[in-house]
């Protein structure tokens, strides 16, 4: 018998794994915050009904059956019984709403994306293979005006409304990356990290930075978007090493 026989009651059963795996390996990784921070996954064909982390768990408790599922266009929601977090709802609400081709969401303040962000100018710009790979796939917030809720979330989607942008840098806040799947959208997470860290790095030396030409910037970005299986070669791999070490994610 499978393991989403044996929870009949809990659907998208390997999203779930997924996406609880992702939570788990970003605690690893220290990039997440406290109690904060969210990850969504459409569930539904037009993108509405997705799975996201209950109200102020810590990443690191959350499990496949612990995740909520929620309805974008269910005026109730924050009505329930188990509602999600008010920024988490207006945030990832409004943009399964409003941006259907954002399958998959993951919110963080992870320190160097953050670093970024809290600059004038908040570009990452090309200079290795890893920062050239969101030429032209990043957008910038530039008016954060508090907590995420309905206005600040509106103008967030509207930002993500281009389905080549895959990054929204938040402006004195901290980044918003999508996807297709929890392994594309994390994996594009993890890769936005490390070049942020490079390039911040890169900045403190006072040097001239050796910035790669447009073309060449966008011919790697989109030879590393077709580059086979690895993102999800990335994620299986995490989930192998989770369950060798006896992980309850998958609980």
């Amino acid at each position: 018998m499978s393991i989403a026989e044996l929870r009949p009651n809990l659907d998208h059963w390997q999203e779930r794994v997924d996406l609880a795996a992702a939570f788990r390996w970003t605690v690893r990784l220290n990039m997440h915050e406290a109690v904060a921070n969210h990850f969504s996954l459409a569930v539904n064909d037009d993108g509405t009904k997705f799975l996201m982390n209950a109200n102020q768990m810590h990443f690191d408790r959350i499990t496949a059956s612990n995740l909520l599922e929620i309805d974008a266009n269910d005026p109730a929601t924050m009505d329930r019984p188990d509602a999600p977090d008010p920024t988490a709802w207006g945030l990832h609400g409004t943009l399964h709403r409003l941006c259907p081709h954002a399958r998959c969401a993951m919110h963080v303040h992870s320190i160097h994306a953050t670093v970024l962000a809290s600059l004038a100018d908040s570009r990452l710009l090309p200079i290795d293979q890893n920062s050239a790979m969101f030429f032209g796939r990043q957008t910038i917030d530039e008016n954060y005006g508090g907590l995420a809720f309905e206005e600040e979330a509106k103008r967030c989607a509207d930002l993500l409304s281009d389905p080549k942008k895959t990054v929204l840098i938040m402006g004195n806040h901290g980044i918003m990356v999508i996807g297709q799947t929890v392994a594309e959208t994390f994996n594009r997470m993890y890769y936005f990290e490390r070049a942020a860290e490079t390039y911040i790095r890169a900045l403190q030396t006072g040097q001239p930075l050796r910035v790669l030409s447009d073309e060449v910037a966008e011919k790697t970005a989109a030879e590393i978007e077709s580059y086979p299986e690895q993102a999800d070669r990335h994620l299986s791999e995490i989930k192998l090493l989770l369950d060798a070490e006896g992980s309850d994610y998958a609980g």
